[in-house]
C-alpha cells in the first residue's frame, strides 16, 4: 500500500466534499496551509501542515507532521528540537543538478522528504530512490493527477512511498485511493487432475506479448470458462529449433478467458497494445504487467480438460504443439502434448460468474 496525502490548500469551494471523501477512503494524511483546516481531522488521518511561501505559525497544532522550505523555516533536525511532538520533513523543488542533491540528501537523512519534479521525466525520481535504498524516512512526491500518480507508484519497480495531489473535483480521493493499492492480490491456486485430451481441429489462438520478461516459474491464467482456469507457461524455457521469448505466453484459443487487475476477466481476443494482464507464478504470487502485442494466427488446437479435487471441471483449449506448455505442482513445466489423465498441473478457480469481465453473483452454465 503507497501512502496517499491530499492537499487542500488550493481547493475552492469543493473543500469540505473532498475532505469527506477523502476520510471515508482512508487517505493517509490532509495537507493544509492552516492549522484551522487541520483541527477538524479525525484521529484516522495524518495532519499534515504545509507552509509553502509562508512563515511557521505560531502554534503548530494539531499538526502531526510540518513541511518546511529549509531556506524559509530552518533545518529540520533544529526544528524538532523545538517541537518534539511534532515531526518534520522537507519540500524540495527538483530543478537542476544542485536542487537533485538536495532532494537525494532529504531522501536519505530527513523522517518525511516532500519532492516536486518540475520536468516531467522520472529519470531525477529514479536517481532519488537509488540514493535513498535502505534509508528509514519516506519519500512523498507531487503528482498531478491520478495517472501521473500510478506511474511514481511503480518507478524503479519500487516507486516512491506516497504521492501528493492536489484534488480538482471530488472522485480524485476515491481514484487515489484505488491506484495506491496493489492491484496484484496473492491468486489462490489449486491443484487439477488431466482427465481428457482431445484434438479439436483449426481455430484461431492468440500469443501474448509483454513488455516484461517473464520468471521462470510465471505465466497467465487461461480458460474457457469464468471458473477455472490453468496456468499457461511463458516460453522463458530453452526449445529446440527457435529462441527463448520470455516476454511471450502462447497462452490459448482466441475466446478464453485471462485474468487482469481487480479481479477482472478479458478475453484474449480483445487484449490490446497497453492493455494489463496478470503474470501469475507457481506460488500464487502475481503482478500486473503491459501487453506490447498480441498475435491471432490460425493453429491446430488441442482441448485440455481437467477437474479440481472439489469437482470443478476446467476446460482449456491451446495450440496443438509441444512448445506450448502449462505449469504443474513446484513449477514444474509440462509440454501440452505429453499431458496425459491423472497429470496434475496449476490452475485457479474463481468463485463467481462474469459479467463484461467483472466478478457478479448471478446464475450462469458454461459448458
Amino acid at each position: 500500500m503507497k501512502l496517499c496525502w491530499l492537499d487542500i490548500r488550493n481547493v475552492d469551494g469543493a473543500k469540505e466534499a473532498i475532505v469527506e471523501e477523502a476520510v471515508h477512503q482512508r487517505v493517509d494524511a490532509i495537507v493544509a496551509a492552516d492549522p484551522a483546516d487541520l483541527e477538524s481531522l479525525p484521529p484516522t488521518v495524518k495532519k499534515v501542515l504545509f507552509p509553502q511561501n509562508q512563515p511557521l505559525p505560531e502554534k503548530l497544532e494539531p499538526a502531526d507532521v510540518v513541511i518546511v522550505d529549509p531556506a524559509l523555516h530552518g533545518e529540520p533536525a533544529e526544528l524538532a528540537l523545538q517541537y518534539s511532538d511534532v515531526e518534520f520533513g522537507r519540500y524540495v523543488e527538483i530543478t537542476d543538478a544542485a536542487s537533485l542533491d538536495d532532494a537525494c540528501r532529504a531522501a536519505r537523512f530527513d523522517s518525511w522528504s516532500l519532492l516536486y519534479f518540475r520536468d516531467p521525466t522520472k529519470i531525477p525520481l529514479e536517481i532519488v530512490l537509488a540514493a535513498a535504498a535502505g534509508a528509514d524516512g519516506s519519500i512523498i512526491t507531487q503528482v498531478a493527477d491520478v495517472e501521473e500518480a500510478e506511474i511514481v507508484f511503480g518507478v524503479l519497480e519500487h516507486g516512491s512511498d506516497g504521492v501528493m495531489l492536489a484534488p480538482r473535483v471530488p472522485g480524485e480521493a476515491t481514484a487515489l485511493a484505488a491506484a495506491a493499492v496493489s492491484r496484484a492480490a496473492d491468486i489462490p491456486l489449486v491443484e487439477l487432475e488431466i482427465t481428457g485430451i482431445r484434438r479439436a481441429g483449426m481455430g484461431e489462438r492468440a500469443c501474448v506479448d509483454t513488455c516484461t520478461n517473464f520468471r521462470l516459474d510465471e505465466g497467465i491464467l487461461v480458460g474457457s470458462h469464468s471458473t477455472g482456469m490453468i496456468l499457461c507457461c511463458s516460453e522463458t524455457h530453452p526449445l529446440p529449433y527457435m529462441p527463448t521469448r520470455p516476454f511471450r505466453v502462447n497462452a490459448g484459443a482466441l475466446h478464453s478467458y485471462t485474468l487482469s487487475a481487480d479481479e477482472r476477466t478479458n478475453y484474449l481476443s480483445e487484449l490490446v497494445a497497453g492493455g494489463r494482464v496478470l503474470a501469475v507464478d507457481a506460488k500464487g504470487k502475481s503482478r500486473v504487467v503491459t501487453v506490447g502485442r498480441v498475435k491471432i494466427e490460425t493453429r491446430p488446437l488441442l482441448a485440455i480438460d481437467a477437474v479440481s479435487t472439489s469437482g470443478v471441471r476446467v476446460s482449456l483449449i491451446v495450440q496443438d504443439d509441444w512448445h506450448v506448455r502449462v505449469l504443474g505442482p513446484g513449477g514444474t513445466v509440462l509440454n501440452v502434448t505429453d499431458l496425459t489423465p491423472g497429470t496434475k498441473v496449476l490452475g485457479h478457480l474463481p468463485v463467481k460468474q462474469r459479467h463484461v469481465g467483472y466478478p457478479i453473483d448471478e446464475f450462469c452454465i458454461e459448458k
